[in-house]
C-alpha cells in the first residue's frame, strides 16, 4: 500500500518478521509506517490470539520520503481492502475529477455530432433534395391532412409570436386564471390591445371546445386502457394456470402397418404469390419438406406475378421440386382481380380440392417448420366445431433496424396477448392471412374468400364465427417470416391494415346485428373488436397527441393533465413491451413512435370509414428475402457440395470449362444495384415542425414534462418525415 506523500519529516516503523519477513529494504511491500509524523511506537502483530508484541523497533529519519503513512495492526491488515475515503491525496483527486469530465465532454460531443449529422440530414434531404423524392399522398385524404396540419402549423406560429411579444413586454395574463384582466383604460398600445381581445377570444370560445374534445379523447384514451389492462390480466392467468390447447394421445399411430397413412388427412397446401423474387426459392423449398405422406398432400404455387421473368424463375423452381417427387402445382391467373382474396378463390374452385380436408396457407415469405402440420392439424380431430388452427409468427430480421425492432414489439403484443387471450376464452380473432389451417367445410359455409375488402383474411374470419365456428391459437408454434425493413413499405401495410377493418365494419354491421349468434359476441364484435381497437385507437391517439396537446400549449385554460401526458402512456407502453422483455431499452423510441404513426393509422381509419378509392388498393409489402439460421447452414452446405463438384470436375478440359461458365453467366444474369431512394413524408415533417413549435411555447409557461414530451415527439416526427427510421442499424 505505498503512496507519494508531500510530508518529509522523522517517523517511527518496524520490520516484518517471521514468515512475513521479507529482508529487502524500506521500499519492501512490507514495511509499515505509522499514520502519524511523530507517532507512538506501533503495536506489533499478534501471533495465535495472544497479544504479545514480536519485531524489533527502529528509527528511520527519511530525508526525502516517498511513501504515504498507513498504519496496520496485523499481519492481515495488507491484504483487506482499503477503505475509499482513505489514502486519496490531491492528485488522485484531480484524476478522478478529470476522468468525470472527460465523460461528460465524450457525451455532450456524442450528442452534438447527432445533432450536426440531423443537422446535416436536414440540409441535404429537405433543402438540396440530394437522393430523396416527395412520398406519394394518395393513401386516403393525405392532401386535405397535409393541409389542415399546414393550417394548423401556420396558427400555432402565429399564436407563438403573440406569446414571445407579450412575454419579452411582461404581460404574463393568464398565467393563472385568477390574474386581473385589463380594461380598456389600461391598455398600453395597439397590440397590447389586440393581445388582450385574443386572450379574452381565447377563454370564452376556444378554450370550451379545446376542453371538450380533450375530455372526449380523454375518456376513449381510459376506456382503451382499461381494455388492454384486462388483455394483460387474461395473459397473466392463462400462464399461471397454464392453459393452452392439447391432444389427447397420437392423433397418427395406426396398428396397420400397410394403411398406416390412413389417420393423416388430406391436406392442400396453398402459398399465394405476387413479383416476389427475393423470397419465392425459401418458401416453395419449406414447404416441400412439409413432414406429410406425399399422397396425402398437394402444393399449389398461386402465382399473380406480371414480371414474365419472375414466372419463370417460380415455374422452374416448382418444376425441380416436382422432379424430386413433391406433389406441387403452379397456378397462374391471366386476369389479376381481386388481389389476393381472388387468388385464393380461383384456386379453391378447381375439382381436386373437394378431395381435400384442411388447407394450409402461407404468404411467399413464411417458411414453416417441417412438423408444422403435425403440430396443427391433429388439433381438428374430435373437435367437429373448430375452423381454424391459427399459428404465431417469429420474425428473421427484427434486428435488422429499430424500425424493425420497434414493428417487434407490436406484434409479440398483438400475438402473445390479443389472439391468445380471445382464442382461448372467446374462440375467436381475427385470422392473420397465413401461418394457418382452415377446415375447408368451414370456409365453404362461410361464403368462401370474398373480394370485397383489402383484408380478405379478417372478412372471412367474421363470417365464420357468426357462421358458429371455433378458432384455436397456438402460442407455441411458430413460422418464420419477415417484418418490412423500410418505413414506405410498413406505411403501406399498416394502411392497407388500418383501412380495409374499416371497410368491413360498414359491411359487416348488419349481419352481425342480424345474425343468430348470442348478443355477448355481438357486443364483443361491434364494440370491441372493431370500435375500440380499430376506429378508437387511432382516433384518439392521433387527436390527442398530435392536435390537442400542442394546442393546449397556446390555449392553456385547457391544458392536459400530467397523468394524460405521462402517467398512463408510459404504463400502457410498458404493459405492450411485456411480451418482449429484450426490448425494453426501446421503451422510449416505441412510445414516440406510436404516437408518429397514428398519422399513417387515422388516415387510413378514415379512407376506409368513408370508403374513399385509396382503400381499395392492394401494394404488395416488399420484401428482403432474409434467411433463417437452417437455411443459412444448407445453403453452406450446398456451397461446399459445389466446391467438391468443381474438384472432381478438374479433369475437364479448359474448352469444356469455359462453355460450362458461359452458361451458367446465361442462365443467371446478375442484375444491377438499385440505389435506395429515401422519401420526404410532408404530414409528418409539418406534424414535427407544429410541436417543436409548441416545445418553444412550453418553454414560456416553465411546463417541464410538456416541453421535453413535445420536443422529443417532434424530433420522432422528424426522423420519420426525413426517412430516417428505417436506417440499418450498427
Amino acid at each position: 500500500m505505498h503512496r507519494r506523500n508531500l510530508r518529509s519529516g522523522v517517523v517511527r516503523g518496524s520490520l516484518c518478521f517471521g514468515s512475513y519477513s521479507c529482508g529487502q529494504d524500506f521500499s519492501c511491500p512490507f514495511f509499515f509506517l505509522n499514520s502519524k509524523r511523530m507517532a507512538p511506537i506501533l503495536d506489533f502483530f499478534s501471533w495465535s490470539g495472544k497479544d504479545s508484541q514480536k519485531g524489533t523497533p527502529v528509527i528511520v529519519k527519511m530525508e526525502n520520503p516517498n511513501y504515504s503513512i498507513v498504519e496496520i495492526d496485523s499481519p492481515d491488515t495488507a491484504f483487506r481492502p482499503v477503505e475509499k475515503s482513505r489514502g486519496k491525496n490531491a492528485k488522485q483527486v484531480t484524476w478522478v475529477l478529470l476522468l468525470k469530465a472527460n465523460r461528460a465532454v465524450g457525451c455532450v460531443a456524442w450528442l452534438a455530432t447527432i445533432l450536426w449529422a440531423l443537422l446535416g440530414t436536414i440540409q441535404r434531404r429537405l433543402i438540396f433534395r440530394q437522393g430523396v423524392g416527395l412520398a406519394s399522398e394518395k393513401l386516403g385524404k393525405g392532401k386535405l391532412l397535409l393541409n389542415i396540419i399546414k393550417a394548423f402549423l401556420a396558427t400555432s406560429l402565429v399564436f407563438l409570436t403573440f406569446e414571445v411579444v407579450a412575454y419579452l413586454k411582461g404581460w404574463h395574463y393568464f398565467e393563472n386564471p385568477n390574474l386581473y384582466i385589463p380594461n380598456s383604460s389600461d391598455f398600453q398600445g395597439f397590440f397590447h390591445m389586440i393581445y388582450v381581445s385574443w386572450l379574452a377570444f381565447r377563454v370564452d370560445y376556444i378554450a370550451p371546445s379545446i376542453q371538450g374534445l380533450s375530455t372526449f379523447c380523454v375518456v376513449l384514451f381510459l376506456i382503451q386502457s382499461l381494455d388492454r389492462l384486462v388483455l394483460c390480466l387474461g395473459c397473466l392467468y392463462i400462464k399461471w394456470k397454464k392453459i393452452k390447447p392439447r391432444i389427447d394421445g397420437d392423433p397418427f399411430k395406426s396398428d396397420d402397418l400397410e394403411g398406416s397413412n390412413k389417420n393423416f388427412p388430406m391436406v392442400l397446401v396453398q402459398v399465394p404469390m405476387c413479383n416476389e423474387r427475393e423470397v419465392y426459392e425459401l418458401s416453395i423449398s419449406a414447404v416441400c419438406q412439409l413432414d406429410w405422406p406425399k399422397d396425402q398432400l398437394l402444393i399449389q404455387i398461386l402465382d399473380d406475378s406480371d414480371d414474365e421473368d419472375i414466372q419463370q424463375l417460380i415455374k422452374s423452381e416448382v418444376s425441380k421440386w416436382s422432379q424430386r417427387g413433391i406433389n406441387i402445382i403452379y397456378r397462374h391467373r391471366l386476369v389479376r382481380t381481386g388481389y389476393k382474396a381472388g387468388n385464393l378463390k380461383s384456386a379453391m374452385s378447381c375439382d381436386y380440392v373437394k378431395d381435400y380436408e384442411f388447407v394450409a396457407i402461407f404468404d411467399a415469405d413464411f417458411q414453416p417448420t417441417p412438423d408444422f402440420l403435425k403440430h396443427t392439424v391433429p388439433y381438428f380431430k374430435d373437435n367437429p366445431d373448430l375452423g381454424l388452427v391459427q399459428a404465431r409468427w417469429a420474425f428473421v430480421n427484427k434486428d435488422e433496424n429499430l424500425l424493425t425492432r420497434l414493428q417487434n414489439i407490436n406484434l409479440c403484443f398483438h400475438f402473445e396477448v390479443e389472439q391468445q387471450v380471445n382464442g382461448v376464452f372467446l374462440n375467436f380473432f381475427g385470422f392473420n392471412g397465413t401461418a394457418g389451417v382452415w377446415r375447408i367445410k368451414a370456409l365453404e359455409e362461410s361464403g368462401g374468400w370474398l373480394e370485397r375488402t383489402t383484408v380478405e383474411d379478417m372478412d372471412i374470419a367474421v363470417r365464420a364465427h357468426l357462421h358458429g365456428w371455433k378458432f384455436i391459437f397456438l402460442n407455441d408454434v411458430k413460422v418464420l417470416c419477415e417484418v418490412p425493413e423500410s418505413f414506405e413499405a410498413y406505411r403501406k401495410q399498416q394502411h392497407r391494415w388500418h383501412s380495409g377493418p374499416m371497410q368491413l365494419f360498414r359491411l359487416c354491421l348488419p349481419t352481425i346485428i342480424t345474425s343468430k349468434i348470442p348478443t355477448w359476441k355481438k357486443a364483443n364484435l361491434i364494440l370491441l373488436f372493431f370500435l375500440l381497437r380499430k376506429l378508437i385507437l387511432p382516433f384518439y391517439s392521433f387527436t390527442l397527441f398530435c392536435i390537442i396537446l400542442p394546442l393546449t400549449m397556446f390555449i392553456p385554460e385547457a391544458e392536459l393533465p400530467m397523468w394524460v401526458v405521462c402517467y398512463v402512456p408510459v404504463l400502457m407502453t410498458l404493459l405492450n413491451i411485456l411480451p418482449a422483455p429484450q426490448s425494453i431499452p426501446f421503451v422510449a423510441p416505441y412510445l414516440l413512435f406510436e404516437n408518429t404513426m397514428s398519422v399513417t393509422k387515422f388516415n387510413a381509419m378514415v379512407s376506409g370509414l368513408f370508403q374513399f378509392s385509396s382503400s381499395y388498393e392492394w401494394v404488395v409489402t416488399k420484401k428482403a428475402g432474409r434467411s433463417s439460421e437452417s437455411d443459412l447452414l444448407a445453403a453452406a452446405e450446398s456451397d461446399m457440395k459445389a466446391l467438391y463438384n468443381s474438384q472432381m470436375m478438374r479433369g475437364s478440359s479448359d474448352s469444356e470449362l469455359s462453355e460450362m461458365s458461359q452458361l451458367k453467366e446465361q442462365e443467371k444474369p446478375i442484375p444491377a444495384p438499385v440505389k435506395k431512394m429515401n422519401k420526404i413524408y410532408r404530414k409528418e415533417l409539418a406534424l414535427a415542425f407544429l410541436l417543436l413549435t409548441a416545445s418553444v411555447r412550453s418553454l414560456l409557461s416553465a411546463h417541464g414534462v410538456h416541453f421535453y414530451f413535445l420536443l422529443f415527439q417532434g424530433v420522432t416526427f422528424l426522423l420519420v418525415g426525413l426517412d430516417l427510421i428505417g436506417e440499418q442499424m450498427s
